[in-house]
């Protein structure tokens, strides 16, 4: 039997403009609820055959909707409490030697361009409020990063999703 360790699929908007259908919707939410589930089980909990649940995966694959099978880790757990964003401002023309610096660091989660005056915002966990400050202060080492303006978070409202946005595309809650 084939399991996909961690079926926490992150799922991005990357959608073409044929979107999906809702058996793609339900066998995404099927996989994201029962993430060490069988590829055959997730076929009999579906109703359909395993070639389609394999056939499906292969498809949303490789249109990029389904971009990855792991487990969703949780920073505190490992020790990280303090999460942070952080808002860069580079100097000119130094995007890819800043954003070669934020690679090395295993602290930076993720890092996104943005318009507006900053350059780049960036997800970054701690253990403490020092050690958000080392951080920082390592990333302002490198002539790339003019300023960094952090700002902590008090407490996450909304987690990560992306089940709502699965069930809207495939026409569940389509608006």
């Amino acid at each position: 039997m084939t399991t996909y360790a961690g079926y926490g699929a992150r799922i991005l908007s990357k959608l073409t403009s044929d979107g999906i259908d809702k058996l793609d919707a339900r066998l995404i939410a099927t996989l994201r609820g029962n993430f060490r589930i069988g590829l055959l089980e997730a076929a009999r909990r579906l109703h359909v055959a395993r070639n389609t649940v394999v056939a499906r995966l292969a498809k949303l694959e490789r249109r990029g909707v389904i971009t990855g099978y792991g487990p969703e880790i949780d920073p505190r757990a490992l020790g990280y409490s303090i999460s942070a964003f952080v808002l860069i401002e580079l100097a000119q023309g130094q995007l890819a030697e800043a954003v070669a610096v934020m690679d090395e660091t295993p602290e930076v989660l993720e890092v996104d361009a943005i318009s507006g005056p900053q350059d780049l915002i960036c997800r970054v966990v701690a253990r403490d409020t020092e050690h958000l400050q080392a951080i920082v202060n390592e990333l302002l080492r490198t002539p790339a990063i003019r300023r960094c303006t952090s700002y902590i978070v008090l407490s996450r409202q909304v987690p990560p999703r992306t089940g709502p946005l699965v069930d809207a595309a495939g026409g569940a809650g389509r608006r």
